[in-house]
């Protein structure tokens, strides 16, 4: 027939240069097959593909792994029975080279503690001799991660197809770290092809030796008997070996945050760079703005501007030069999600995307993306290069001029937009506050404050003044500015008021960017001794929108609920005063 092309013997078969030997070693070159016999694989038995073309990952994944092309080509993806995150079961290794630099309590918990592994008695021997005890807790730390680690290794020397992707971490040359990634599954290989940022050829064939490497063998358990562990999953970071080992979860989800706190380490301690849960725009004259937000404050909405480049939507780097990404693509949340409300995102589900667990219609294989019946977390991983309006390369050689917290205040006393000074800025960054409404997690009857420091408690390694000191001292070196943008309730708190229309939002944000909400004249509000805006020149914004005091009937309600919002705050805020100065310690609420 004309036109037809011979199909090989076997689908996934690369040309004869890739296949040396009794095995397939598909993209490996001799230094990098010594390096993996060096870390325990059996050479002579496996099957590594290493970055595999996007269409052979989908093959593999649809093949062996029962995933499925949906009507629009992206690859829908399951990860069995963990569908989020394990906080609880993240360990870091309690090691010489970090343990002076990690915030060690119930977000780094170390992999074992000398309380929990000896017998009473030896403990009460080990308390009187802390060296003595110092040492044991090192050598069992790192033993313990030994063990998962041969674990992880030995799963995957027993599958037929073992996937290796190099890739980076930072798009500034300076900054960037090689990270490799191996697992036993298409889909997570795929997975950590859109969320790193991709070599070239001539990148990866002088790639060498990676910073970082994920084991990934997260098809198979962790023994829960092994000193330290809690369950039969296991996430590990040992800074000292420099790599990550992953038991008992299929979420990929965890090796992006897995990077993102290596990155949250490395790029203080080694580079001096401040590290950021936040999206990043830049407008047409070069200006860029940071957005900070928890789940649910609109930190991907205000920062999608089609009249701004998109740097990136989650993490980020302020370095001495700039602002760059950390990663190659965007881990967007598909539930409800909607062509006309988001069409960026929607229009990036294509060839190469990665939908993780969405249901589809099996006649159509139209995802449905208000099917919550597997998880209410479903995502979808691609390129960013899929947004029409990124920046690429995704950085800024110019430093950040505006800096926006967002929050959600449900107790509709906070004003829609604050100005804050350095030390008000620093408080309100370690406090990291929003709040939690009714109908977002199951037994949620009342608004529900959440304090997540920095924005983003789970991913940070080091103490979080550290980073909020960072943060002050780069805003009052390039003359930053820090504004407290709440996309909650006015006139009330939740049931009684209504939520800040988006409209005056994205006219709040735009006042920013335009300068003309820096011109304006400013008030302070009670309790929280906020400055809020009279007005805003040009923008037509009633002033009981910007003063939240003239929007409630009750007065004395007003100062009530601001009362207890403050206790809130001053509560949250006792673990971080020891570490603060007393101008930030002062900078919250008081009455």
């Amino acid at each position: 027939m004309p036109g037809r092309t011979d199909t090989p013997k076997q689908h996934f078969e690369e040309s004869s240069s890739h296949l040396e030997g009794p095995t397939a070693t598909y993209g490996l070159l001799g230094k990098d097959l010594d390096l993996f016999s060096e870390a325990g694989f059996d050479m002579e038995k496996i099957h590594l593909k290493r970055n595999a073309p996007v269409a052979q990952l989908y093959e593999d994944a649809i093949k062996y792994e029962g995933a499925v092309i949906s009507n629009s080509g992206a690859l829908i993806n399951f990860s069995g029975k963990k569908t989020g995150r394990s906080p609880k079961d993240k360990r870091i290794v309690y090691e010489e080279t970090s343990k002076d630099d990690v915030w060690w309590g119930p977000v780094n918990m170390k992999v074992s503690t000398c309380e929990n592994q000896l017998p009473e008695s030896e403990v009460k021997w080990c308390r009187e001799c802390s060296r003595s005890r110092l040492v044991w807790a090192q050598q069992m730390d790192e033993h313990t991660f030994e063990i998962n680690r041969e674990r992880a290794i030995d799963y995957l020397n027993t599958r037929e197809n073992v996937y290796v992707f190099d890739g980076f971490a930072g798009w500034d040359p300076r900054y960037r770290i090689k990270v490799r990634v191996i697992c036993a599954r298409a889909y997570h290989a795929l997975f950590m092809h859109n969320m790193l940022i991709r070599p070239t050829a001539k990148e990866l064939e002088t790639f060498g030796e990676p910073d970082f490497t994920i084991y990934n063998a997260g098809q198979f358990p962790a023994n829960r008997f092994t000193a330290g562990m809690t369950s039969s999953t296991s996430v590990e970071v040992n800074f000292k070996r420099k790599e990550m080992v992953i038991l008992g979860t299929e979420y990929a989800g965890e090796m992006k945050k897995g990077i993102f706190s290596v990155m949250h380490y490395l790029q203080p301690v080694k580079f001096g760079n401040l590290s950021l849960h936040s999206s990043a725009n830049e407008g047409p004259d070069g200006d860029v703005s940071l957005f900070f937000g928890l789940s649910g404050t609109g930190k991907t909405t205000l920062s999608a501007d089609p009249r701004r480049k998109l740097i990136g939507d989650d993490e980020h780097v302020w370095s001495d030069a700039g602002v760059f990404n950390i990663e190659g693509g965007c881990y967007a949340k598909c539930v409800g999600l909607d062509a006309e409300k988001e069409p960026d995102i929607y229009n990036a589900i294509r060839f190469g995307s990665v939908l993780e667990n969405v249901t589809y219609d099996y006649g159509t294989r139209e995802p449905n993306y208000e099917d919550t019946g597997i998880t209410e977390n479903t995502r979808v991983a691609y390129p960013i290069e899929f947004i029409p309006n990124c920046k690429l390369p995704c950085m800024a050689n110019t430093h950040p001029k505006n800096v926006i917290y967002l929050t959600c205040d449900a107790f509709g006393v906070l004003p829609p937009v604050s100005l804050l000074n350095s030390d008000q800025a620093q408080y309100w960054f370690l406090s990291g506050y929003t709040s939690k409404t009714p109908g977002t997690e199951d037994g949620i009857t009342e608004p529900s404050p959440t304090f997540s420091t920095c924005f983003g408690q789970p991913f940070i390694i080091l103490h979080p003044s550290r980073y909020a000191s960072m943060l002050a001292k780069k805003m009052t070196e390039q003359g930053s500015r820090c504004w407290l943008i709440n996309t909650g309730w006015v006139g009330g708190k939740f049931g009684v008021g209504k939520r800040c229309p988006l409209k005056y939002t994205r006219a709040i944000v735009d006042a920013i960017h335009d300068g003309s909400l820096a011109k304006s004249e400013f008030q302070k509000s009670p309790i929280f001794d906020l400055q809020i805006p009279v007005s805003i020149p040009g923008y037509d914004i009633p002033q009981n929108i910007l003063n939240p005091a003239l929007a409630w009937s009750d007065k004395d309600a007003f100062i009530k609920q601001n009362k207890s919002l403050a206790d809130m705050f001053t509560k949250a805020f006792e673990r971080y005063e020891a570490d603060c100065s007393p101008e930030v310690k002062a900078a919250g609420p008081k009455y």
